[in-house]
Order: structure tokens, then C-alpha cells, then sequence
């Protein structure tokens, strides 16, 4: 999956949402809490961490590449 930033960073979970790997901001935040998701291969527990462009997150399986 990629993920086209119109901005300088998305936060983490609005990422998450956006790509519809969770249902709602609860559930993304939940999912960062559990330490579920991967940022550039390392556990990220922040949930408003801002990811920038050439960023990879993993969660469940799933990966999405972050591009400008």
C-alpha cells in the first residue's frame, strides 16, 4: 500500500484510519497502544508520532510506504 502525503506528515493514527486499517480513531489508537504497529521496522507506541515522506509502517500484515 502506499499513502501520498499532501502535507508534511500525517500523524500516526490518522494514518491508520485513513487507510482504513482501523475503524475509527479509538481503534487506531488502540492498536498503537498495544504495540501493533511497526514504524521503519521498530515498535512506535506514539500515537500522534509524525510520519514523513520515504516512512514504512506495519501493521498486521499489512505495510504501507509513505510517499510526497
Amino acid at each position: 500500500m502506499k499513502f501520498e502525503l499532501d502535507e508534511e506528515y500525517i500523524e500516526l493514527f490518522k494514518l491508520l484510519k485513513v487507510m482504513g486499517i482501523a475503524e475509527s480513531g479509538a481503534h487506531a489508537k488502540t492498536l498503537i497502544e498495544e504495540g501493533q504497529v511497526k514504524r521503519n521496522g521498530e515498535v512506535e507506541t506514539r500515537k500522534r508520532a509524525k510520519i514523513v515522506s520515504g516512512e514504512k509502517i506495519e501493521v498486521g500484515g499489512e505495510v504501507i510506504q509513505i510517499e510526497s
